[in-house]
């Protein structure tokens, strides 16, 4: 934890359901401070308890991802009282953007979209869930052809049960379907990258997606 404070602090860049993002300059190198911010209809012990837990699983599984070989942002600073990170910022488009861009080259979709897939199974296969994995928390920093970054895994697990992976893909299924006309074959792509990545476990987790599917589906 650092006292330490950015060079430049503007405006609010974004504003989540649970945090703030702005783009500062952090000591000459290009990064984000993500705050988590107070939930007033949350008794103040309770909603500190839960800003403090989320931003340190945060931090925990943004460094573990990358031991695991999956890109994600480097961590410059953590400041746990006041729920504060200060994150690299990634270039790139986010694969929503991909998606909803009608230029967008269909071969180049599908092999990132793949690529997204192989990069989820080593997340997974490495022991560790997203938890909240839409398809504007993965970013394409060398573009489309290149490898995707994890974004926010604060809702993720570590050792995650078949559930939390399940939920994982059923979350990116869904995803893939809302924003392409080309879902069917885009959620092909997915898994098939989601087995090269996951080769020892692909295939339980994608039978508990489905079986995730049948539920919300009858619910």
């Amino acid at each position: 934890m650092s006292d330490a404070s950015p060079v430049r602090s503007p405006a609010v860049a974004s504003r989540g359901a649970e945090a703030s993002v702005r783009s500062v300059d952090w000591w000459g190198f290009p990064a984000v401070v993500k705050e988590r911010e107070a939930k007033g209809y949350r008794p103040k012990p309770l909603d500190d308890r839960l800003r403090r837990e989320r931003t340190r699983t945060e931090v925990r599984l943004l460094v573990e991802a990358r031991r695991v070989g999956v890109r994600t942002p480097l961590v410059y600073d953590v400041d746990l009282d006041k729920h504060r990170l200060i994150l690299e910022e990634l270039p790139g488009p986010t694969l929503r953007m991909l998606l909803e861009d009608p230029k967008q080259p269909g071969e180049a979709l599908a092999g990132a979209v793949r690529s997204f897939g192989e990069t989820l199974g080593r997340l997974h296969a490495g022991g560790i869930s997203h938890g909240d994995l839409t398809s504007s928390n993965v970013l394409f920093p060398d573009g489309p052809g290149g490898r995707p970054a994890f974004l926010d895994l604060s809702m993720g697990a570590r050792t995650p049960g078949l559930e939390e992976m399940g939920i994982d893909l059923h979350l990116v299924e869904e995803d893939l379907k809302a924003l392409s006309s080309r879902a069917p074959a885009l959620v092909r792509e997915f898994h098939a990258g989601y087995r090269a990545g996951h080769p020892g476990g692909a295939k339980d987790v994608l039978a508990r997606a489905k079986a995730i599917r049948s539920r919300v589906r009858y619910a």
